[in-house]
């Protein structure tokens, strides 16, 4: 039963009208006030379905991801929305929250102030407290977010001290391709782009072609893009460096820049390397969407030390894993830079049954049928069968912690806890078939189309 009358009489006009959007939108629209999210997305995701660009709806299902704390899918579409010239306000302190959870004060101060701006009953006494905002509309009114931030680095500059050189690690990967289930046709292209290069230079120098470049994995998360990476190293001996945002990023005017050059400096120096960035898409942001100086001379510094303005990149491999692409400025997308840009879609069913062998590799079995496992978990990521895997050992040690007695997996055992866990990859492709539908003028988002058999 419902137990909400509000709910009832909606959910039956529903039914007499299924393709009524403002009645579906009502109805979202309540169940999100009752605090049933989940019920929330769910028509959200339905009226989007048949109006992908309905401005309401977006917001409305950023909401609910960002009461059920799923922040990146909530950012995706947010950070869409405040790219048009009529953005709500709504959209602008949805933005500042989602800010605010990740612990940018700063930009989330711009960003509230930008809401009530736009519309001041959207004011938040206790956003704005956290955020030291003076939400009033003198406060609200006051400078623009570029010159705050100009005028800090006007404050720090006679005093910010200097960047020391990032603390990172490299590594020599002892696994290879044949540890990274399925894929094939991307470890093709790394391959072509990285691999052969490296195994017969005389061919390469030939031509007059330097060793190196980049390659940009693209894709649903949990899909086995930094094992890939790590792998890449491995099959050429090669040393690898993983980058993440923390070992970049720094609070210090011009320190982010320098990290940057510091990190690909030492790579140069360990070559053959693999230079791996995760989130790169943390660092590459598209220019035109940054409202801040700093952030714009960070993307600047990236696209030149791709293009080893001073140093020489020959040897120097690198790879970049972004779950959004689309966030990224286009300028890393010239020849030189990252000129391969790869999709890297969920395991289609022999890849499953691979790396699902590859998962339970040393642990106890009993002749499990990892042929019916795979095909019962279409669209699970990798980490998504690493999850069923974990689930089944936990059940298998309640019972030996209850019985005495362990015993061994079986396919009895892996299916039930498949049947617990929901592919994450389905949250990712709904947001990205409305890229691949609307933003793809240069196709490069074909490949989600083709896998989608939208094309």
């Amino acid at each position: 039963m419902e137990g909400n009358p509000t709910v009832t009489a909606l959910r039956e006009a529903l039914r007499v009208s299924p393709d009524n959007l403002p009645l579906r939108q009502h109805l979202a629209g309540t169940l999100a006030g009752l605090g049933r999210y989940d019920e929330a997305e769910a028509e959200y995701r339905q009226a989007l379905a048949g109006a992908p660009s309905h401005l309401g709806c977006k917001l409305g299902l950023a909401n609910t991801y960002f009461q059920q704390d799923k922040n990146s899918h909530a950012l995706v579409i947010v950070e869409d929305a405040i790219k048009s010239p009529d953005a709500p306000g709504e959209a602008f302190v949805l933005y500042a929250r989602l800010l605010a959870r990740a612990g940018e004060e700063r930009r989330a101060a711009s960003m509230y102030r930008r809401g009530i701006e736009l519309d001041p009953k959207l004011a938040d006494r206790e956003l704005a407290g956290r955020l030291g905002v003076d939400d009033s509309p003198a406060g609200a009114g006051g400078k623009s977010p570029e010159s705050d931030v100009d005028e800090l680095g006007r404050q720090r500059a006679a005093w910010e001290p200097p960047a020391a050189a990032p603390d990172v690690t490299f590594e020599r990967p002892k696994t290879g391709f044949p540890d990274v289930g399925g894929m094939e046709a991307v470890k093709e292209q790394i391959r072509l782009k990285i691999i052969h290069p490296l195994k017969h230079p005389e061919l390469y120098r030939a031509y007059g072609k330097a060793i190196g470049g980049g390659i940009l994995l693209y894709g649903p998360p949990g899909c086995g893009k930094t094992h890939l990476a790590r792998a890449t190293a491995g099959e050429i001996s090669a040393t690898f460096l993983a980058i993440g945002i923390n070992d970049v990023l720094d609070m210090w005017i011009g320190n982010s820049e320098k990290n940057l050059n510091a990190i690909f400096e030492q790579a140069r120096g360990s070559t053959p390397c693999v230079l791996f960035f995760d989130e790169v898409d943390a660092l590459g942001a598209s220019r035109s969407d940054l409202r801040h100086s700093g952030a714009r001379h960070l993307v600047n510094q990236f696209l030149a030390e791709l293009d080893g303005v001073d140093s020489s990149n020959d040897g120097l491999l690198i790879l970049a894993a972004t779950n959004a692409p689309w966030q990224m400025d286009s300028a890393f997308r010239r020849p030189g830079r990252f000129d391969r840009i790869v999709f890297v879609p969920p395991p289609d069913e022999p890849a499953r049954a691979e790396i699902l062998r590859i998962l339970c590799k040393n642990k106890p079995l009993e002749n499990p049928d990892f042929a019916l496992l795979a095909r019962k978990t279409g669209a699970f990521s990798g980490a998504d069968l690493k999850s069923v895997v974990d689930v089944a050992i936990e059940g298998k040690l309640q019972e030996a912690m209850r019985d005495g007695v362990p015993r061994p997996l079986t396919t009895k055992d892996l299916l039930s806890a498949a049947h617990s866990i929901k592919p994450s990859t389905k949250d990712w492709f709904a947001t990205a078939k409305n890229y691949a539908l609307y933003s793809n003028q240069n196709g490069l988002y074909d490949d989600i189309l083709s896998y989608l058999k939208l094309k």
